[in-house]
């Protein structure tokens, strides 16, 4: 049988930045469809503003970008940690526009290695709409993004809690959540024992 994944990722997330590689390997691996959505972090809502955060919060914030940072260095990918807390509605709804035309592997890669080399604002709608663009999408985001885009976008982040996800990256398959890249063994039993065919 084939399958339906819904993978909730986050172009700001560390986790989902090195989850993407092996995202990509799952969907090689089996006859599955992966399903890419948005879901942004409002990050200070639940971490604190900088400015709140203690000591405790601090070695936390340091061992996450340690530990992402390693599995960055596995596949060879830069990972810089960003100089303030961003809320990437506009690169996340850029995903939707790039899925509307064609170019989302292109984009995926590159709104991710950008952020993470510090080379793209996640929160300028008008640098998204150059990474689009260089990804082969038509001009347009800017409208796509105040209009049906921005809506789909917050629409999806409603689902994305209704259906229990609070962080990312998040696998959702036949009702269960599967929450960090490190749970794709769980997620590969489970695809095996309903049957889901190998390619």
């Amino acid at each position: 049988m084939s399958a339906t994944v819904v993978l909730w990722s986050d172009y700001v997330s560390p986790y989902a930045f090195v989850a993407k590689a092996w995202a990509y390997e799952l969907e090689a691996e089996y006859d599955l469809s992966l399903e890419w959505r948005p879901y942004t972090l409002d990050i200070a809502s639940f971490q604190g503003s900088v400015a709140e955060r203690d000591a405790h919060h601090w070695r936390r914030v340091r061992y996450a970008y340690m530990d992402a940072r390693r599995y960055a260095n596995k596949q060879g990918l830069t990972l810089m940690g960003p100089k303030k807390i961003f809320y990437a509605r506009p690169v996340n709804a850029g995903m939707l526009y790039a899925q509307k035309h064609g170019v989302f592997r292109a984009y995926n890669d590159r709104a991710f290695d950008r952020f993470w080399r510090r080379e793209l604002d996640p929160e300028s709608p008008e640098a998204v709409a150059a990474v689009l663009i260089e990804a082969g999408a038509p001009p347009g985001f800017e409208d796509y993004l105040a209009g049906e885009g921005g809506t789909e976008h917050d629409r999806l982040r409603l689902e994305a809690e209704t259906t229990g996800v609070f962080g990312v990256p998040t696998f959702a398959f036949d009702g269960e959540l599967f929450w960090g890249g490190d749970r794709i063994g769980l997620l590969r039993e489970r695809l095996d024992e309903k049957g889901v065919k190998r390619r």
